[in-house]
Order: C-alpha cells, then structure tokens, then sequence
C-alpha cells in the first residue's frame, strides 16, 4: 500500500512537472499564422511554427508591456540544452531541453515530410500532414496533444488557401479575393470574434489596418493574439 502511494504522488509530480499548456496563438499583419505559445510549469514559454519548429523562448513580459509589444518574450535565463554528437546528425544543434522541458523531433529515417520537425516538447506530441496530393497542407501541424488543427485547401479562395482553418473546434475565417483589395486574405472571423478592416476607400494610413474586434481574444482557453 505504501509502494502504491509513493509511486502515485511521484506520477503526479511528475506530470504537473512536465506539463505545457498551449497559451496563445499568433497572426501577424492581421492575416498569417505565426505561431503556436505553450507555457510549461516554470512559465516559460516556448513558440512553435505551423510547420513544427521550435521558433523562441522566454518569459512572459509584464502585463503592461505584454499588451504594447503582442507576443515579445524577455529571454530564459535558465538551463538550456542542445543535442549534440547523434547518431542522427539531423538531430545535432537542435534545442534538447528548455527548464526541465525535454524536445524530442523526427529523425531522418521517418517519412520526409516529417524530418526535423518537433515530435514531442514534454507531454505534448506532434503529428504532422504528410499525405500525397495537397502541398499546401504537407508537412504542417494536423495535430498538438488533444487539438486537432485544419488547413484550407488548395482548391479553395486563393485568399486563404493554406491558411489555418480551425484549432480544435474553433473555426477561423478570412476575407476573400471577393472582397476589397486592403483586406483581402486578413481574419475574418475567430470562433464567434469577428474583426473588420479599414478598406482601400478609407483615408490613407488607416487602409488594411484593424477597425474592430479584440486584439487579444480568450477563446476555449487560449488566448488568440492579432497584430
């Protein structure tokens, strides 16, 4: 009974010691994807690319700072390590362990659309679209832990083809080719936020910048961030 109580309380350390959170989700210039935000139990944070990279990580900035400057980071400051001298020189440079958060990532012998990318950070794992036939959702993110993310496709609005289409069940929308040149390929909408752009007939200096809807969004828990 006590061996059962020891191994229990260290399967709970473990996991709250190593868990992520996705945090936020990044668009810059209002219309493009930038990047995935998972914070871990030492709060730092850690931004991964739509195609699986390990982009930056940090701390988050004071509040007052945080909402001037969108998504900067201060740097991390603690224990950093990289994979060097691997078997699978693919590995060789790539970022090992952030704080007591391990990454692990495809190595070369798996399906080229894979190689490289992040296959885990902590308790999250990565999947990836690898399937034949549609190049503009190849080797992007098809799913991070229990989040399960679309792209549009390749035979839809030039606008957003490629585009992300929904992390989890919430749906993201952009304006199209239909619609006035300044806001063609911008956000939409995000789950039930709407956003609107000033158009090519507004003066000049205001055209394609944000006229309404939150620049910082909770949504499900993650907080959407468009800048």
């Amino acid at each position: 009974m006590k061996r059962s109580f020891v191994l229990l309380a260290f399967f709970l350390i473990y996991g709250v010691g190593y868990s992520q959170t996705l945090k936020f989700i990044s668009f810059s210039h209002g219309s493009e994807f930038s990047s995935f935000s998972y914070i871990t139990n030492q709060k730092i944070i850690i931004k991964i690319s739509q195609d699986g990279n390990v982009l930056e990580w940090g701390n988050e900035l004071e509040p007052g700072r945080f909402y001037s400057e969108p998504g900067k980071l201060q740097p991390y400051m603690g224990r950093v390590e990289y994979y060097e001298k691997q078997f699978d020189s693919m590995l060789n440079g790539k970022v090992k362990n952030i704080g007591i958060t391990s990454i692990t990532y495809y190595g070369s012998t798996e399906n080229e659309a894979l190689v490289g990318k992040v296959k885990s950070m902590g308790n999250v794992f990565f999947n990836y679209y690898i399937e034949p036939g549609n190049e503009t959702m190849k080797g992007k993110m098809k799913s991070a832990g229990q989040k399960n993310i679309t792209f549009y496709n390749s035979y839809e609005n030039e606008a957003y083809r490629g585009k992300i289409k929904s992390v989890g069940s919430t749906q993201i929308t952009y304006y199209s080719t239909f619609d006035d040149i300044s806001i063609r390929g911008k956000l939409k909408s995000i789950g039930s936020s709407v956003y609107t752009w000033y158009t090519s007939l507004d003066r000049q200096g205001y055209q394609g910048g944000l006229k309404s809807g939150k620049q910082y969004q909770l949504i499900e828990g993650v907080t959407y961030i468009v800048w």
